[in-house]
């Protein structure tokens, strides 16, 4: 895939952009190939944006979204879903378009004083926890009981 070329943002001491999965390659072999592209290149991108974060303001406060993507990533019943963000908060969806319409477990967003708010389809919080691995697992217990989640198309499509 193509590095973006796009360098109106750019700076010599800025590293310089992850070239990400190709999402269209990677939905044209099925569900599970997207997730894992998603979930690869949500990685990838904030790990840069934190790169960036720390050039432009260092020493003020970021959201641990990298480190909240490890942590989510490493559970398997998450790694199947279809992870998106929205303002820094991670959602995750059984669908692999139009997430926001089968979202499962709820969310978790990352806050500037290094806690995490979980959440249950907005604007139900549920808990605000101090380590991405107490958010991950307030995230799991969320999840419908005794099924693993799967992954699929868009209701509109038939994959």
């Amino acid at each position: 895939m193509e590095a973006n070329n796009d360098t109106s943002d750019q700076h010599p001491l800025l590293p310089p952009r992850p070239v990400l999965p190709d999402m269209v390659a990677a939905r044209s072999r099925g569900p599970a190939d997207t997730v894992d592209a998603r979930w690869r290149a949500l990685q990838l991108k904030a790990q840069w944006e934190w790169a960036v974060h720390e050039i432009r303001s260092p020493g003020r406060p970021y959201p641990r979204l990298v480190t909240l993507l490890e942590v989510a990533a490493a559970q398997p019943r998450l790694r199947r879903l279809y992870p998106f963000t929205s303002h820094f908060a991670l959602v995750f969806s059984s669908s692999t378009t139009y997430a926001w319409r089968a979202v499962q477990a709820g969310s978790i967003e990352p806050l500037h004083n290094g806690r995490f708010k979980v959440r249950r389809h907005r604007p139900f919080v549920i808990c605000e926890v101090d380590t991405p691995e107490e958010a991950v697992n307030a995230v799991l217990e969320l999840l419908p009981a005794g099924s693993d989640p799967i992954i699929t198309a868009s209701p509109d499509r038939h994959a």
